[in-house]
């Protein structure tokens, strides 16, 4: 995943593992230009390498990084371009085991929840992304996207470390993180969506971020 300009903004899918996943995924790739894919499990389930394999190389056929969930191991087998550190206790400590296992070459990205001070930490440690999210199982989702946008807004102005958006929704979301600043924006393709609608969503994230910043071409 490389390094955005700090003009512009780029997507970032994340998608579950599934019998209809590649077909969802080559939808979404289809539709815009995207810089990266995070690639989980099911709720529940660890990673299946026949089941991660073909997102794997469907991202990287198209250009973006393909990321993986915590799975270092799985990441090394598949060839994958990195890992992502999901939100959790002692991410520091997560992350830096995976940057050991992987080395500088690979990205290790690190979601930071809701704290400033583990994205401080995380940056520090030359993490190559910080992610602050706004989980849709919050009970206050209002609360939770202000806040998101808080921190993506205070971090932009401040470090120089990229930073990811996660669990953006939908293109008001998209324009509004877009003009403060964040570099990546990320978008779940969900599970019971038809390819035909999970490209339409991603154009409209696309559309959004374009639209309103002037900051990505078409």
């Amino acid at each position: 995943m490389s390094e955005p300009s700090d003009t512009t903004a780029r997507l970032y899918l994340v998608t579950e593992t599934g019998a209809t996943a590649p077909e969802r995924l080559s939808a979404a790739l289809a539709a815009a230009d995207v810089a990266c894919v995070l690639i989980e499990p099911p709720a529940d389930l660890p990673l299946d390498p026949a089941g991660t394999r073909p997102l794997v190389a469907l991202a990287q056929e198209a250009g973006a990084a393909a990321l993986l969930s915590d799975d270092v191991e799985m990441a090394r087998e598949l060839r994958a371009d990195g890992i992502h550190i999901s939100a959790g206790p002692d991410c520091l400590g997560r992350y830096r085991a995976a940057r050991d296992a992987l080395g500088p070459r690979s990205i290790v990205g690190a979601h930071a929840s809701k704290s400033r001070h583990d994205a401080m930490v995380l940056g520090e440690a030359d993490a190559d992304y910080v992610a602050f999210g706004a989980p849709p199982t919050v009970r206050d989702r209002e609360a939770a996207t202000s806040r998101r946008l808080e921190l993506v807004s205070w971090w932009a102005e401040i470090f120089e470390v990229p930073c990811v958006a996660m669990d953006v929704a939908s293109p008001r979301d998209a324009a509004e993180l877009a003009a403060a600043g964040v570099d990546f924006i990320a978008i779940r393709i969900p599970l019971d969506m038809p390819p035909s609608e999970t490209g339409a969503l991603v154009r409209s994230i696309h559309d959004a971020m374009t639209d309103t910043t002037g900051r990505m071409t078409p």
